[in-house]
């Protein structure tokens, strides 16, 4: 029955964040707003949803280590897991943004959540209000500085829909990814208590890759057509959006404090080894590129990272 409840869960929420995504790009074209910009903002905050809104949900209901083990376990998977599948497609060429600008503001974000929750083992108000404030900081930044590299990876999305679909598609969007979280919760709360593990094993691990489900898709689709769009720098954005975003919206409403050591003492020093560990493997042994030797890396880091959690 648990299991059903997370299948449910995971299958609202990516009707849902996929019905969100067509109503906001909808409605910014409605609204005549520049693409780069809808890119950008409304695009990641849609495809970053699942996670928010899990998160959140989770926070409020009493279950923190759901909260913060979704974006630690998220943050693994759409690099150990999501990049290392991609990789074992086939190659991706790496952009000069990678070492500019990608790498260095996910492993800033990364270190600044470790230096943030280490101590006191909570996220509190201000520090979501300071990662919002860099969230806003790097987008700004991105827009002004780095058009020339953002390319739009889903043209076919960007279909002028009437008023009242875009209504619809907001509406029932909205509606599967609460609904989504809700049973999401509940399955992931309930195997844990079923097979006498911690929620934060779950929330790692099951819950996790769940909301990671919609990156993976969308990669694994490119590289299967062959686009060249896909790149690793999109991965790295949406790990600097669960961090700077999602806790940092998530603690704006309810702060989170870790009740599970294991977060603090493991699951975070995997999140910044495998965040560190895919710049050598960028440059080594071809400057640039990364292959499906990489590949294998990334996936033998985080089946090391779930074996260690599950034992």
């Amino acid at each position: 029955m648990n299991l059903l409840l997370i299948i449910l869960g995971l299958s609202l929420l990516v009707v849902g964040g996929n019905w969100l995504l067509k109503a906001a790009v909808g409605l910014s074209l409605r609204l005549e707003i520049p693409k780069i910009v809808v890119g950008m903002t409304v695009v990641s905050f849609a495809t970053s949803a699942p996670e928010l809104i899990v998160s959140v949900q989770a926070a409020l209901d009493g279950f923190p280590d759901i909260a913060m083990g979704n974006v630690v376990g998220s943050n693994l998977a759409n690099l150990g897991l999501v990049l290392g599948i991609t990789l074992m497609l086939g190659t991706i060429e790496v952009e000069r943004t990678f070492y500019k600008t990608d790498w260095p503001v996910m492993m800033a974000a990364s270190v600044l959540l470790y230096l943030f929750v280490i101590f006191d083992g909570r996220l509190v108000r201000y520090e979501g209000i300071i990662f919002v404030v860099l969230l806003v900081v790097f987008l700004v930044y991105l827009l002004r500085f780095q058009k020339p590299a953002v390319i739009d990876e889903m043209p076919e999305d960007d279909e002028l829909l009437p008023l009242y679909k875009t209504v619809i598609y907001l509406s029932l969007g909205g509606v599967a990814l609460w609904g989504g979280s809700e049973l999401l919760i509940n399955g992931a709360v309930g195997m844990a208590e079923y097979y006498g593990v911690s929620e934060r094993v779950i929330a790692v691990t099951v819950v996790s890759v769940g909301t990671s489900i919609p990156e993976l898709a969308a990669s694994v689709v490119a590289v299967l057509k062959k686009e060249k769009a896909i790149s690793i720098g999109n991965l790295l954005g949406s790990n600097v959006f669960n961090i700077f975003a999602v806790l940092g919206i998530t603690a704006i409403i309810t702060p989170i404090g870790v009740n599970d050591p294991g977060l603090l003492n493991t699951d975070i020093y995997w999140m910044l080894l495998v965040s560190f560990m895919v710049l050598p493997l960028v440059f080594i042994p071809k400057g640039l590129r990364l292959g499906w030797r990489d590949g294998i890396v990334l996936l033998g880091l985080y089946a090391g990272f779930v074996y260690f959690v599950i034992i």
